[in-house]
């Protein structure tokens, strides 16, 4: 029996969710960037151990001060991946306030925080201490590139760690 997880990429507008869903469903990136309109759905079979895990990737398009992503995407959702840009500082600010609202819509479901546009380092805004408030909450934060691929499937690991860690002992909705 396969277990069917709804997982969602959150964050501010242009911290690279699409690029990081690109690098980790395709191989693929792309330095031009694009919107992403509403939301984009795809599905991936990732093996976690014993378990053969479907996981069903949201790449919900990015908040920012003109947009406002509906709360009823995540609804339903095992978990979720908290994209923040190292290079500036204002996305987790917004993160902050999307894990708020999620965790509003949706219960605290468990995420994992990813730090990207580790290739542009020199650059970087965000410091350690920044990351705290969402550390603390987070099954683990990691740092990594979509661009270079770094840390890209150690993130979705994680989060697939995460979700089947609070939902596998369960049967139910979330079981085909």
């Amino acid at each position: 029996m396969n277990l069917k997880l709804k997982v969602c990429l959150i964050g501010a507008t242009g911290v690279g969710k699409t690029s990081l869903a690109e690098r980790y469903l395709h191989s693929v990136f792309s330095d031009v960037y694009r919107t992403t309109v509403g939301v984009k759905i795809e599905t991936i079979e990732v093996v976690r151990g014993s378990r053969v895990v479907q996981l069903v990737i949201w790449d919900i398009s990015g908040e920012d001060e003109f947009q406002r992503v509906p709360s009823s995407y995540v609804v339903g959702s095992a978990g979720y991946l908290l994209v923040l840009d190292g290079t500036r500082r204002g996305t987790v600010d917004m993160g902050l306030t999307l894990m708020r609202r999620v965790r509003e819509s949706a219960g605290n479901i468990p995420f994992v925080a990813f730090v990207n546009k580790q290739d542009l380092e020199a650059s970087w805004e965000v410091q350690p201490d920044d990351l705290r408030p969402i550390a603390d909450c987070a099954f683990a934060v990691v740092h990594g590139s979509a661009c270079t691929g770094a840390g890209v499937h150690e993130a979705f690991d994680l989060l697939a760690d995460a979700v089947l860690e609070r939902y596998a002992p369960r049967e139910g909705a979330l079981w085909t």
